[in-house]
């Protein structure tokens, strides 16, 4: 791409908006994405403790923003579950609750959400420009699906006292499961029935639909045809909890509010929340590009995610990602370029501007069930089993990361920080004591283990030794007890060969040990030979005077070419004696008769 792109990545897009069935299918698929946003984008901002309204701020701006600077054409960004109730766990603590829980802290809450967002934003910016994006590799696949499955629990039963019409008892920083979820349970038999009702009624509208008519926005038919029933009853003269006055007009456009000490309290819920959005965002769009066939910079879309979060904290909204239903619904309605989602934010400012007194009526229940049907598709319980199917430290770490994320619940990030901190414990583990084979000549010409395979013959002059690891600080103790086990086991080797193609790394403790090892062996009249030894293991050997040191004539591309050499070496010492070379290449093992 020319600079111009690079810096305008939608300008890539100008072909294709020149035909006109492209543009009529990124109109149809905008206005259909914003039909599913609108009444998501409410019932999530009460999941991140704002007004229902504030949720058509985040549906606005950064929608627009991260898809022209990002590098999927089809992803829709905005509002999602797991991203707003780590808002809520974040704000909340700081500021003694949130607007959905007293709405007098509106003042303290509101500008606090503004500046996540901007911290959100900043911090993905810069992994994007910086090309850092493989940071959020520290959040493993098993990681993250225990904490999505976790959050989707805390996120449905955070929803249970409003589809009972009942209210959640303590503060939002109180512990969720035995003081909030607990309360509401003991308070069934205060069920609020028109609400009960109405919740139902929105769960069998949307899973009906999604059964029977699944081209259909059932999210809209839910809200729209349960609003005009709340409309025809006088649901709110029943104490029925509704949206209520939405304000008219768009959102008042402020820098967000800048404060130094809030930013060290902040910091390290934005970078989770960052990271998780970012992940969430990527495998939605990867999945996506895998069908359409396109390319997707994982470091551009962290550019457009930035970028949307940060136009979005001038316009009072909170941190937003890519969702993966309404990214379907954009891919499945035809979307073609990112301006469809241009078309949903215009679609957004239009209900902004004239259309919000038709939500007056929407029931909290509503949304309610509208956030425990879009989060059931997050619950896959089937993900940790094959977590720990596939690898067992895998799975752990997926388990305690439920468990953990479920128990510190409403602080959702402690619970990822731990999953995330075993899981780089137990790669540090895997990697401190990686596989160590003993290698014999296969009758089919390969060198194999002889831990596999016993019965393979030996040689008493050499052993041929593989490290399947990479040699650093944390395993060269190990590396170096392989080595002198394998001398002491075999103290007739005059040779000891080491098979170095599992070895993708060298850092300065392993090239230490291995210039110690060649001494101490040498000392002791063994030599130790190289072979297989990639590029940059090379390279780091040339620099440091390594490879002079053990010699050209003991480095060798492959293997077989190492052990010809020994062979030969060793047949200049042996005198005329005929030498048994079981691990020469093309040694005959059915064929040779040792001489005593």
């Amino acid at each position: 791409m020319n600079v111009w792109q690079r810096l305008f990545p939608f300008l890539g897009w100008i072909g294709l908006i020149r035909d006109p069935n492209v543009v009529r299918a990124d109109l149809v698929a905008g206005i259909t994405v914003a039909l599913v946003l609108i009444p998501q984008s409410m019932a999530y901002a009460q999941l991140a403790g704002l007004p229902a309204y504030f949720g058509l701020y985040i549906a606005f701006m950064p929608v627009m923003i991260a898809a022209l600077w990002g590098s999927s054409k089809q992803l829709a960004t905005g509002p999602v579950a797991v991203v707003s109730i780590m808002t809520a766990t974040a704000l909340a603590p700081i500021v003694g609750g949130t607007v959905q829980s007293n709405p007098e802290l509106a003042s303290q809450y509101i500008p606090l959400a503004m500046f996540l967002a901007l911290l959100v934003g900043v911090f993905q910016l810069f992994l994007g420009v910086f090309r850092l994006g493989v940071i959020v590799n520290f959040l493993s696949h098993p990681v993250i699906v225990g904490f999505t499955n976790a959050a989707a629990l805390v996120i449905g039963l955070s929803q249970l006292s409003k589809i009972f019409g009942v209210s959640m008892p303590g503060a939002p920083s109180d512990h969720f499961l035995t003081v909030r979820i607990w309360g509401v349970l003991q308070q069934l038999g205060e069920t609020h029935i028109p609400t009960l009702i109405m919740g139902v009624a929105a769960f069998v509208i949307m899973w009906g639909m999604k059964k029977y008519v699944p081209k259909l926005p059932g999210v809209l038919f839910a809200v729209v045809l349960t609003t005009v029933v709340s409309w025809v009853i006088g649901f709110e003269n029943m104490n029925g909890g509704v949206v209520g006055m939405i304000p008219e007009g768009l959102p008042t456009f402020s820098a967000p509010e800048i404060d130094l000490g809030l930013t060290v309290q902040l910091l390290p819920s934005a970078m989770i929340i960052a990271m998780v959005g970012f992940m969430e965002a990527i495998s939605i769009a990867k999945a996506m590009a895998a069908k359409t066939k396109d390319r997707i910079d994982p470091n551009q879309e962290l550019i457009g995610q930035g970028l949307g979060n940060i136009a979005g904290s001038f316009s009072q909204a909170y941190p937003a990602s890519g969702s993966f239903s309404r990214s379907a619904v954009n891919l499945n309605a035809g979307a073609k370029t990112g301006w469809s989602s241009v078309f949903t934010g215009l679609v957004v400012l239009i209900t902004l501007l004239f259309l919000t007194p038709l939500l007056y009526h929407l029931p909290k229940a509503v949304l309610a069930a509208v956030i425990m049907m879009a989060v059931i598709g997050l619950i896959n319980f089937k993900a940790i089993k094959h977590a720990y199917l596939a690898n067992k430290h895998d799975g752990i770490a997926a388990i305690v990361t439920f468990v953990a994320t479920l128990g510190f619940a409403p602080h959702l990030d402690k619970g990822i920080m731990i999953g995330a901190g075993l899981s780089i414990m137990f790669y540090l583990y895997r990697t401190m004591s990686p596989r160590v084979a003993i290698l014999g000549r296969y009758k089919d010409g390969t060198l194999r283990d002889l831990k596999v395979h016993p019965d393979l013959p030996k040689d008493e002059n050499l052993v041929v030794i593989r490290f399947d690891g990479s040699l650093y600080f944390a395993n060269v103790s190990y590396f170096e007890d392989a080595i002198l086990k394998a001398v002491a086991d075999n103290p007739k080797a005059k040779f000891i060969l080491v098979d170095g193609y599992g070895i993708n790394q060298l850092d300065a403790s392993g090239e230490d040990v291995l210039h110690q090892m060649v001494q101490r062996l040498t000392d002791i009249g063994i030599i130790m030979v190289f072979s297989g030894l990639k590029r940059q293991i090379l390279q780091v050997m040339e620099h440091t005077g390594l490879f002079n040191y053990i010699g050209s004539d003991n480095i060798f591309a492959t293997s077989d070419q190492a052990l010809e050499s020994i062979y030969e070496r060793l047949e200049v010492t042996g005198g005329e004696e005929e030498l048994y070379c079981p691990l020469r290449p093309g040694f005959d093992q059915d064929h040779y008769k040792r001489q005593d």
